[in-house]
């Protein structure tokens, strides 16, 4: 049996790996068999500033062996392979590498693993803890400093991200899907109204969304996605987004942040992004004209994105 099971090991491949042309990657693990990248310039003598990244709600790695084969991959890419900074990501349970099931991780154990991750910084010689910066993309951004819980960093950046109640990002989601569906003006205000009633149930009182439809067959057209969960996650995963007091969470950030969205992002809203630079103590909101959620311009990922980023985090370090 041993000798099967080391042949079985041999026979498996390599799995294929980043490259980059400035720094060297580290693979580790954190928490439940998470998953994670860091990466550590090549000539870096001592300790440098990190860049800890956050990542999105979907269940997609964090790593792009493949290089720039969406626009969040290519932003995180130019970011990485910079001169003078070290970085984090992690997958999420399920993910990649890590151990799971994403389909079921709710928020609380996705955070857990952020905050492992987080917390594992301090086992490199070459990460300067002074120097720590937040990253969070999409959905991260949010919740960002709750990886983080209260420890000191440099700076925050949210990237097409949020800062309302997640009932609210939903209604305003949902309106500009029946408005893209050239729905009548009466129809999209019906369409609100069901809706608004909908994510009651479902966010604020607990319900899956199968219960909820159980109840209310009549809200079946509006509703396509899955019977306990929505986008790949489970019910819960986004019961717990809308309990999350995001308010409180901001207001008492005294590290500056750079809220950062695209004007034809159709996923996260201008309000929702830019709630989240005004209640913060040192926020600062730059919506990119023409670019999308995933970062591109005409289809091409928005190099500007990335050096804006890159000069706001230079800026804190000065």
């Amino acid at each position: 049996m041993i000798a099967l099971l080391l042949a079985v090991a041999l026979a498996a491949p390599e799995p294929k790996r980043e490259h980059f042309q400035r720094v060297e990657v580290i693979y580790g693990r954190v928490g439940r068999g998470l998953r994670t990248f860091v990466t550590k310039p090549r000539e870096a003598r001592g300790r440098v500033p990190v860049i800890f990244f956050v990542g999105w709600l979907s269940c997609d790695s964090m790593e792009y062996p493949g290089g720039d084969t969406d626009g969040f991959g290519a932003f995180m890419r130019r970011l990485i392979d910079q001169p003078g900074f070290a970085t984090l990501r992690m997958d999420k349970p399920g993910v990649g590498e890590s151990e799971g099931d994403c389909a079921r991780a709710d928020l609380d154990a996705e955070l857990a693993g952020w905050r492992a991750a987080f917390d594992s910084l301090s086992t490199y010689d070459f990460v300067d803890t002074s120097k720590i910066f937040v990253v969070g993309i999409s959905n991260g951004g949010g919740f960002s400093p709750l990886a983080v819980r209260g420890k000191p960093v440099l700076g925050y950046v949210a990237v097409g991200s949020w800062g309302r109640t997640w009932y609210e990002h939903m209604l305003e989601q949902e309106r500009g899907n029946l408005e893209r569906a050239k729905k009548s003006p009466a129809e999209v205000n019906s369409g609100v109204k069901a809706l608004a009633s909908f994510y009651d149930l479902y966010l604020v009182q607990g319900l899956t969304p199968g219960a909820v439809l159980a109840r209310h067959p009549e809200w079946k057209q509006y509703w396509s996605d899955a019977s306990d969960g929505q986008y790949g996650r489970p019910a819960a995963f986004y019961q717990q987004l809308q309990a999350l007091n995001l308010g409180a969470v901001w207001q008492d950030i005294s590290a500056p942040v750079l809220s950062v969205r695209g004007g034809d992002d159709v996923i996260m809203t201008r309000a929702d992004a830019e709630t989240l630079a005004r209640i913060a103590r040192n926020g600062r909101y730059v919506e990119v004209p023409g670019m999308t959620h995933l970062l591109t311009v005409a289809g091409k990922f928005h190099e500007p994105a990335a050096a804006m980023v890159n000069a706001f985090l230079r800026e804190q370090l000065r």
